[in-house]
């Protein structure tokens, strides 16, 4: 198998194995088999995908093909600070030791549940944090294993992006149905914006369910 079929390969498995871990499926044998074990689940699935990313990424960057696109450095750089300054911002809406699983593993709680949180950069797109990456991916100097990577990592998040929002929409009925009719996914459109009364009419609408 060649280098570049290797990294092919190897993003898709981890697509595959990350959807599978995701997956309520999963979650459901666990919580019925390992009761004991859920608290913990959230944080296991957080340190395997990472754990599991770095295979794919390291064939990718060891990868000595030539490029096929270079962006010039008055691109590329600030769109890489924006995307960081972006990402730390946004933080600011998030509760770390939730997303994380450490507050799950610290009580002893099995629930995944968090509250929807719309924060200033959701009220412009569903995933804010798989557009700033998508960016940042493509935004980079592609050589074959950079553009290979670049069209599986969209493919996965146009994919993954579907199948979470169905357990979204689950979670909080009629308040994720309507914010997913009004706001795009991943690319902001001029009047499919939330202003912030209506994202907070939303999160209260998510909260009384």
């Amino acid at each position: 198998m060649t280098d570049l079929a290797l990294v092919i390969f190897a993003w898709a498995a981890y697509g595959a194995l990350h959807s599978w871990l995701a997956g309520t499926g999963l979650k459901q044998r666990v919580a019925a088999s390992w009761p004991q074990a859920m608290p913990a689940y959230r944080l296991g699935f957080n340190l395997l995908a990472l754990i599991l990313l770095l295979p794919p990424l390291w064939l990718t960057l060891r990868y000595q093909g030539e490029p096929l696109w270079t962006w010039p450095a008055w691109i590329a750089w600030p769109v890489a600070a924006a995307v960081a300054a972006g990402f730390l911002w946004s933080l600011r809406w998030y509760d770390g030791a939730e997303f994380l699983g450490l507050r799950q593993w610290r009580t002893g709680e099995g629930g995944d549940r968090e509250a929807l949180t719309l924060s200033p950069l959701h009220r412009h797109v569903r995933h804010p944090w798989y557009a700033m990456g998508l960016l940042l991916l493509w935004t980079r100097d592609l050589n074959a294993a950079w553009l290979a990577t670049a069209v599986a990592v969209t493919v996965y998040v146009l994919i993954g992006s579907r199948l979470e929002e169905r357990k979204l929409e689950a979670m909080y009925g009629e308040a994720y149905a309507r914010y997913r009719r009004r706001v795009p996914g991943l690319l902001p459109w001029p009047g499919r914006s939330l202003s912030a009364a209506e994202a907070a009419e939303l999160q209260a609408l998510a909260r009384r369910r």
